[in-house]
Formats: C-alpha cells, sequence, structure tokens
C-alpha cells in the first residue's frame, strides 16, 4: 500500500467532496489548505464544462475562485445554498468540528448555516475522539476586547488574541480571533452556547454536528472514506 503526503490525503478528500456538485448549483467555498484544492478541482470541471454559481466565505478565497473562473455572485442573488465545501481543524466521533484556524469562521459558519448540505473534508489528522487538541478560535469585537478576553478567560480558557507579523490578526469582518484553549471538550453544544452569552463575542469555532451532512477523509494510504 502506498504511502502519500498530508498534503495530498487533502487533495484526494477535496477532489472526492467535487464529486457532489452537479449543474446549476449554487456552492459555498470555504477557506484554508482543503478548500484550496476544491476550488482548484471545481475549477478543471469549469473549464470541462461544469456551469454553477458560488459564494465565497473569504476574500482569499474570491480572489482563488476568479483566478479559477469559478462565478462569485452576490448574497443578494440568491435564496440559498446547495452544497457547501469545507475544511476543520477538528472532527471528533460524533461529527462536531473545529474551525478558525484559517481566521474565517463567521463566514464560514454562515454558509454552512445556509447550505442544504455541508461537506467537511479533513486528512486523517484532524479525527479526534474529543475537541480541544486545537485551540477553540473564537471571533471577537475589537471594542472592548480585553473585558471579552476577561470572560472566556473566567470560563476556564487559557485566551490568547491571535498574533501576525503586523500584530493583531485581523478578520475580513474587521475583528480580532482569540484563540482559547480549553482542553478537552466534553459538551460542544453547551460550550458553544454558553460562549455566546457573552456580549463581544461575534462567533465560535465549534461547528455542531446538526448541521453536517458528510465528513470526507482522506488517508496516508490513499484511501477515501465518508463518514
Amino acid at each position: 500500500m502506498f504511502q502519500v503526503l498530508q498534503m495530498d490525503a487533502k487533495k484526494i478528500a477535496a477532489e472526492r467532496a467535487v464529486e457532489y456538485v452537479q449543474h446549476g448549483m449554487t456552492v459555498g467555498l470555504g477557506t484554508g489548505t482543503t478548500a484550496y484544492w476544491a476550488i482548484l478541482k471545481l475549477g478543471q470541471k469549469i473549464r470541462e464544462g461544469l456551469r454553477i454559481n458560488a459564494v465565497a466565505t473569504s476574500i482569499g478565497t474570491e480572489k482563488l475562485a476568479n483566478e479559477n473562473n469559478i462565478p462569485i455572485v452576490p448574497f443578494s442573488k440568491i435564496d440559498s445554498i446547495d452544497l457547501a465545501i469545507d475544511g476543520a481543524d477538528e472532527v471528533d466521533a460524533q461529527k462536531n468540528l473545529i474551525k478558525g484556524g484559517g481566521g474565517a469562521l463567521t463566514r464560514e459558519k454562515i454558509i454552512a448555516y445556509n447550505s442544504k448540505k455541508f461537506i467537511v473534508v479533513v486528512d486523517e489528522s484532524k479525527l479526534v475522539e474529543q475537541l480541544g487538541k486545537f485551540p477553540l478560535p473564537v471571533e471577537v469585537l475589537p471594542f472592548g476586547a480585553e473585558l471579552t478576553v476577561k470572560h472566556i478567560s473566567l470560563m476556564g480558557a487559557e485566551a490568547k488574541v491571535r498574533q501576525e507579523a503586523n500584530g493583531n490578526y485581523i478578520t475580513d469582518n474587521g475583528n480580532l480571533i482569540v484563540d482559547c484553549r480549553f482542553g478537552s471538550i466534553d459538551n460542544p453544544a453547551s460550550l458553544n452556547a454558553m460562549l455566546k452569552t457573552i456580549p463581544g463575542l461575534v462567533e465560535t469555532g465549534i461547528f455542531l454536528n446538526t448541521r453536517v451532512s458528510v465528513v470526507v477523509v482522506g488517508f496516508k494510504t490513499g484511501d477515501v472514506k465518508e463518514l
């Protein structure tokens, strides 16, 4: 059995997910390395005659879609999204997710919520029994951010504002990302609900399994499985 690299495992899983896309669909495009491969594959299919419209979860994704001749439509022109394809930072045994490593969690959640089918694409390293090894990203308004972070910390997290070379990381929405280490997350739904009671906290990176249609997993062996 041959071995493939982690990036190749993501690639083969993303390309499997693209098989769900059909003519005439409106497709939600995720953000990150896994979504990158799906977008490239969709671009290839468009060159071969596929006709779709798409909405993007980030400015970077929209740019990549444009480079691959994938038509991006404004939200004012659509009523719903047929299918969304995106990655995840962790997937637990019940198909709950942590997302937001790329900083686009709020837009990703809006698109997932409004999609008839949400396809999550990961390599095997993202599968966990319980969420929490990957720090949970939450999006926070800059106004009063210090107080918001304090309240997150009082819930038992080690909470740090995400940084980049020039200072605080700023989302496409103009907000901050706070990366929160809660340890093992036994009840993702409860934690998600509690966090969203904090004023100034825009959205969490917990995506509950009720919104996940299929998880497509790429393995280093070259196999792809659908959960």
